[in-house]
């Protein structure tokens, strides 16, 4: 990322990130919580990605559009992104308002988009960025500005080489050689949805895309031409890859920008579960530790972590925690994390926010308790797990409901808050 050649056009793009719909297939981790504000990587929240890679880009002016279970997002926001008095960046909250010239919430993408135009065709600069909220990558959006500036394109979208099997969830594009788009279909399920719709070969080799990956994907990252974006936002147009896509790549020049490296979007429990399995591997293909493009999060001042006579093999451990006789194996330790002789296989442990969060009386204390096992799981923040308890899914359910836990994909997770008796097995 280092020594990336400028446009001098960074300072004329603002970005508007979505803060995305009610997350239903996170749940339960979105249930109290947006899924921007899911935390990620033991210490940070899936919002950090795209405004980190915002800041390290130079693109520091960014509106955050927000609506459901917003109130932790608005507040690690106010605590962590505070620009100087001498910088134009900032990162401003939209929240979700009726008006007296819309009386209704967003109805999607676009429609949100649409919503608080004002306040972006009143920002100085003539290119608008739209991110999602909840994509893991990092990538260097003067890269993309480039390609639209000298494609001279009235959108531009990224887009990364995909399987056949991955197209069918995300929006699809079909190229000619020049990298302008001329077809794009949504989420194509069936064969003849993707027929024809293979990426072109002189595109791939100009790019230096790997083979097995025929087609190529929007990842929801888009620069607009401001007047563009403006006149596109037309309110029956409510969503971009179903409805404002596809009527630009009749009307105008729309150019893909293929991107190359890791990307995933963290939209189901399995895709979330799997991009931090990828965290704790030997060789990471995507990792937070590169000293030259670091995100930034809330910091939290905490102490060093204490670990005592504890196995820990391929995993991250974050600050504050506090170890003691375990076995943590492929795993993730989150922030202020308490494990007590007990042990932790292929597992994201989110931690606790206060060191002794509140827990009816009787309740075993806040952490992870002596002799308890946890595998294939996800603990969400302030869990108290007591003694001997088992999550393995020994049964292999895919879908599940109990007392303070839900089974999703085939993954147990326990919920925020929740407190898991002495001898439990789920």
């Amino acid at each position: 990322m280092v020594g990336v050649p400028t446009t001098g056009r960074e300072h004329d793009v603002i970005t508007v990130i979505l803060g995305g719909g009610r997350g239903q297939r996170l749940d339960p981790l979105t249930s109290q919580r947006s899924k921007p504000a899911v935390p990620i990587a033991g210490k940070y929240r899936l919002i950090d990605i795209p405004i980190g890679n915002c800041i390290h880009s130079g693109m520091e002016r960014m509106f955050l559009l927000t609506q459901f279970n917003s109130v932790s997002l608005h507040r690690h926001i106010v605590r962590t992104y505070a620009f100087d008095h001498f910088s134009r960046g900032f990162v401003q909250i939209l929240a979700a308002q009726q008006t007296p010239g819309d009386d209704t919430w967003y109805q999607g993408t676009a429609d949100a988009v649409r919503q608080n135009l004002d306040f972006i065709v009143e920002s100085r600069g003539d290119f608008v960025m739209i991110l999602s909220g909840d994509h893991m990558y990092r990538m260097d959006y003067r890269l993309m500005l480039r390609e639209h500036l000298e494609s001279n394109a009235d959108l531009t979208i990224g887009v990364l080489p995909c399987t056949e099997s991955e197209i069918c969830e995300l929006g699809a594009v079909r190229t000619d050689p020049t990298g302008r788009i001329v077809e794009f279909r949504e989420k194509p399920k069936d064969a003849a949805g993707r027929a024809g719709m293979e990426a072109d070969p002189q595109l791939l080799a100009r790019y230096g895309l790997p083979e097995g990956k025929p087609f190529l994907a929007s990842m929801g990252i888009y620069i607009f031409n401001k007047d563009v974006l403006a006149s596109a936002l037309r309110p029956e147009l409510r969503d971009f890859g179903h409805h404002v896509i596809p009527s630009l790549v009749k009307e105008k020049r729309v150019q893909a920008y293929a991107f190359g490296g890791y990307w995933r979007d963290i939209g189901t429990i399995r895709s979330f579960y799997d991009a931090h399995m990828d965290l704790v591997k030997a060789d990471p293909p995507f990792s937070f530790r590169d000293p030259n493009w670091l995100f930034y999060t809330h910091p939290r001042y905490l102490p060093g972590s204490v670990i005592t006579a504890t196995r820990f093999n391929n995993g991250i451990l974050c600050e504050g925690t506090q170890v003691v006789g375990s076995t943590i194996e492929d795993s993730i330790v989150g922030v202020r994390s308490i494990l007590t002789h007990a042990t932790v296989r292929r597992s994201l442990i989110m931690g606790l926010d206060p060191y002794f969060p509140p827990a009816p009386p009787g309740s075993p204390p806040p952490g992870i308790g002596e002799g308890t096992l946890i595998q294939n799981a996800i603990v969400d923040k302030n869990a108290h797990i007591g003694r001997n308890v088992r999550i393995t899914n020994k049964q292999g359910l895919q879908e599940a409901d109990g007392p303070g836990w839900a089974i999703r994909e085939g993954i147990v997770i326990v919920r925020k808050n929740a407190v898991i008796p002495d001898e439990t097995t789920i």
